[in-house]
């Protein structure tokens, strides 16, 4: 067998963040990853939107693939080039008879046509494996591990919720009502689209497929029905009664604060079982009210999807 063949290496371009883009050949979608990190040795990628598994050489984008392939003609042309040259160095003119005859070289080599990476909405560290990528949207699983981040992210917007009450501590008293009211609503917003993502993914367990996927969480009684209807379990089983009432209660507050202005009103007195509401006057809330609520999300939070890993 004949070896006498060059090994071209190309290196593999990355944007100047670091980020090199992917793209998967089952849904077609666009990522970015950042190698040497995440788990080591692995030869597989996970398409974060659709989860398709394969090998990372499936994952080259088509300006990655014209890339290569620019590389491998420039290096070829600069060596024909390169020898043509030599050629014409030791073929000075002739002259014969009537005619001159003369050997140029003209050309220059084919240029590298180097790929083009795009910005991306969410960048997450994975907190499994420690891969570094970039999505569209928010929830994904990980190209290299392949755990979605689901709950990743909610403890994410959870810690930051905190952050945000850490500042009224040092606050002036103007500024207060209108922290601890943007921290309740990242809390229920974050919780919401943790729920809905979590109800997605599991939704071919659930008795109902199409309810399961319409499951909303910005109402926490109508979220337990719902989830018990199609899931078979009860989410509110890991706190105890006031613990759960206690989190209906910051729920519906953020209700009120966003669609009434903070007015409390006859939907607010019946479903919250606020014992301080008093109809027509601004709702009551307190920062250390929003952090008792973060606890209880985060343990909301995992057991939900215990749950739902517990299914058949």
């Amino acid at each position: 067998m004949n070896s006498d063949y060059e090994v071209i290496e190309i290196p593999f371009p990355h944007g100047s963040d670091g980020y090199a883009g992917r793209e998967c050949p089952e849904c077609e979608e666009y990522f970015k990853i950042v190698f040497g990190t995440g788990l080591e040795g692995t030869t597989h990628c996970y398409c974060p939107y659709c989860g398709y598994k394969g090998d990372h050489d499936e994952f080259y984008t088509q300006e990655q693939n014209n890339y290569i392939e620019s590389v491998a003609l420039n290096r070829l042309t600069t060596e024909l080039l390169r020898g043509f040259k030599q050629i014409e160095r030791y073929n000075r003119p002739r002259s014969a008879g009537l005619f001159n005859i003369e050997f140029r070289v003209e050309g220059k080599p084919t240029p590298i046509r180097y790929p083009q990476e795009f910005s991306l909405e969410t960048y997450v560290d994975c907190s499994n494996c420690t891969l570094k990528y970039a999505i569209y949207g928010v929830y994904a699983f990980c190209p290299d591990c392949g755990r979605r981040n689901a709950h990743q992210i909610l403890e994410t917007s959870l810690d930051i919720a905190i952050k945000v009450l850490q500042l009224t501590d040092t606050s002036e008293p103007a500024l207060l009502d209108t922290l601890i009211s943007n921290a309740l609503t990242s809390v229920v917003a974050s919780f919401d689209g943790y729920g809905r993502e979590i109800c997605r993914t599991y939704a071919s367990k659930a008795s109902n497929f199409p309810q399961a996927k319409k499951i909303r969480f910005q109402n926490l009684a109508g979220a337990q029905t719902q989830v018990r209807q199609c899931f078979s379990f009860d989410m509110a089983s890991s706190l105890t009664t006031p613990e759960w009432e206690m989190a209906i209660r910051c729920f519906q507050k953020r209700h009120v604060l966003e669609h009434n202005s903070g007015v409390i009103d006859d939907d607010y007195v019946k479903k919250a079982n606020d014992p301080m509401a008093i109809l027509g006057r601004k709702v009551v809330l307190t920062a250390d009210e929003v952090r008792q609520l973060i606890h209880l999300v985060r343990r909301l939070g995992k057991h939900i999807v215990y749950q739902m890993e517990q299914l058949p």
